[in-house]
């Protein structure tokens, strides 16, 4: 008995999804558990792999599936892969196969050297990778086109719709606004005590009171597992196996215990797509600005918020080192929320968190463009932050070279940080109308938030479009003014000004 089209167009996508599971799991390996002499070749296996999917993405039989397909009645699942399909040929075909293979195999190694060069401290010696990477990515931009920046066609892989235009016309008013309030809190008459949270915290407590509040958040250890890594991850393998991956410092357990829960919220999201989205290009986030939302409502929204501590503050005592047993609940929830501008982004407090998205953002535009050149990257990373955030890098290592981004080339990625900030304000705004937030949260059950975010957001995968879940879930469309007045609230109540 003959397949159909449809049953032959299901079969290739579960092909390309299986070559890209087996790259996923390689990427994780690599990031957390291979040895660094397997590296090289590991590459050149990646490489390979990726040329596997790039075939499928690209071969005439797809388009010829596509063609026959899509304008013959179907359900909205066929309906949503042929266009995503569709669109992802469109675009991978005007890449060179031999072109995107030397690609990947760049990107692997870049990591590797990156890797490397931020131990070192040494800029110079991955200066070389950073700089194909930023050829290769202006010439992918040309060859997919655009209509006003070239930087728009790098934005549009991880979150479609959005332009520099855009942007330029929103993170101005954000960074205006945060700086302002900035301003405010350091000449605030109250300021938070840190010192009660430092000392030493041991990793194997600060592990198991992590893994704590991601079962609390509903996360499924069975379709999922917790590791350690230079630079926290979630992947998504399929959505019965979805891995969290974590930095600890025993000095600072805010780096485990937020960091754990911001890559919970994104693993949240891949776990509760829905299953029949499996083996489709539709089983995962829309897009990274969407995934972001929810990671960082789940790391700000629920974990710095006083409600939050007001019930899990014993939780986290029975983990912790007993000198945290005389600190007061409230000396404790105002310290994990100080605003003291940083120089790491992922160590940095939810007020300055947009002020690192906007240096980043506006170096990388500057790159694509043609506008800096990479060699003088360190300088003007060290200047911009400077002049934002009032803080100056001693060295690349807690610099430019702090992220592990640029080298995975991905150039178009960082403004979806702060865009994912600002959808996440919104969609909390949203939610608040259907869910007394503060009260589900002290009763210590997020089953029912998390509900609500399966039922709006996290079922869909990529079935919508980012701006379409946006204005589905808040009835309208982005709107930073939600961002600016929950962070102005909050410090303003913390500061006492």
């Amino acid at each position: 008995m003959s397949l159909s089209t449809e049953q032959k167009f299901w079969s290739l996508l579960k092909e390309q999804s299986s070559f890209q599971e087996a790259i996923g799991l390689m990427a994780w390996d690599m990031r957390t558990k291979a040895p660094s002499k397997g590296m090289d070749n590991r590459s050149e296996v990646l490489g390979v792999l990726s040329q596997k999917v790039h075939e499928i993405q690209t071969s005439d039989v797809l388009k010829e599936y596509i063609e026959e397909l899509k304008n013959k009645p179907s359900s909205n699942r066929l309906t949503a892969s042929l266009q995503v399909a569709e669109e992802t040929y469109d675009r991978t075909t005007k890449i060179p196969a031999s072109m995107y293979r030397e690609y990947v195999t760049l990107q692997s190694r870049a990591e590797s050297r990156w890797a490397e060069a931020k131990e070192n401290n040494d800029f110079k010696s991955f200066q070389p990778y950073l700089e194909e990477l930023v050829k290769y990515n202006r010439e992918f931009a040309n060859l997919w086109g655009y209509e006003q920046h070239i930087y728009d066609a790098l934005l549009y892989n991880y979150e479609p719709g959005v332009t520099v235009e855009q942007l330029d016309a929103v993170f101005p008013k954000v960074r205006e606004s945060l700086t302002s309030l900035l301003n405010e809190i350091k000449n605030a008459p109250v300021q938070p005590d840190p010192e009660v949270l430092k000392g030493h915290f041991p990793k194997q407590q600060q592990e198991k009171f992590s893994e704590e509040i991601l079962k609390r958040m509903s996360y499924d250890f069975e379709a999922g597992r917790l590791d350690e890594t230079i630079h926290p991850f979630a992947i998504g393998l399929n959505v019965n196996d979805v891995r969290v991956t974590t930095k600890y410092d025993e000095k600072d357990f805010r780096t485990a215990v937020f960091g754990t829960i911001h890559e919970g919220g994104h693993a949240l999201y891949e776990q509760n797509i829905d299953p029949n989205l499996s083996f489709t290009p539709l089983a995962t986030g829309t897009s990274m600005g969407i995934h972001e939302s929810q990671s960082l409502f789940w790391e700000n929204f629920i974990a710095r918020s006083r409600p939050f501590w007001e019930t899990h503050y014993e939780v986290f005592r029975s983990y912790a080192p007993r000198r945290f047993e005389q600190i007061p609940l409230e000396d404790f929830f105002r310290a994990v929320n100080e605003v003291k501008p940083s120089l790491i982004r992922i160590e940095a407090d939810e007020l300055t968190y947009p002020l690192h998205i906007m240096v980043r953002y506006e170096l990388e535009k500057a790159l694509i463009q043609g506008d800096i050149e990479v060699k003088h990257l360190p300088e003007l990373w060290n200047e911009k932050m400077h002049s934002y955030l009032g803080v100056t890098p001693r060295k690349d290592s807690e610099g430019v070279l702090q992220d592990i981004h640029w080298a995975g080339g991905d150039f178009g990625y960082f403004p979806s940080y702060a865009l994912g900030y600002m959808y996440a304000a919104q969609i909390q705004h949203a939610m608040k109308q259907e869910i007394d937030i503060d009260e589900t949260i002290k009763a210590g059950d997020f089953h029912q938030i998390k509900q609500w975010l399966t039922k709006n957001i996290h079922q869909y995968g990529k079935m919508k479009k980012p701006l379409s879940i946006l204005n589905d879930v808040t009835g309208e469309g982005l709107n930073a003014d939600y961002l600016i007045s929950y962070l102005t609230d909050k410090y303003r109540g913390i500061y006492q000004f």
